[in-house]
């Protein structure tokens, strides 16, 4: 199986919504890692690793309609390289 690696960066009102617990949730349900954090422009940074589909699964749940957050956009990228990361965390931004 060949780890493939996205990076998102999520606008809208995904802050302050329990919207990086959802990401977390749906995330180690499919079994991906990486990470989710907030940003200081209000958008979300999310980094994952898994399998092709399964990252296209959680990108679909992420932009769920009739949560209690709204994703405004989502831009997607390619992630520089596989981290290994053992499981998909909340980050805090160190700023």
């Amino acid at each position: 199986m060949e780890k493939y690696g996205r990076h998102f960066a999520v606008s809208g009102s995904v802050q302050g919504v329990g919207f990086r617990y959802f990401c977390a949730s749906a995330a180690r349900s499919l079994g991906l890692t990486g990470y989710v954090m907030n940003m200081p422009d209000g958008s979300v940074e999310i980094e994952v690793f898994g399998e092709e589909k399964d990252i296209g699964l959680f990108t679909e749940e992420i932009k769920g309609a009739d949560k209690g957050f709204a994703v405004g956009g989502i831009k997607e990228s390619a992630a520089a390289d596989e981290k290994k990361y053992g499981d998909f965390y909340i980050l805090h931004y160190p700023g």
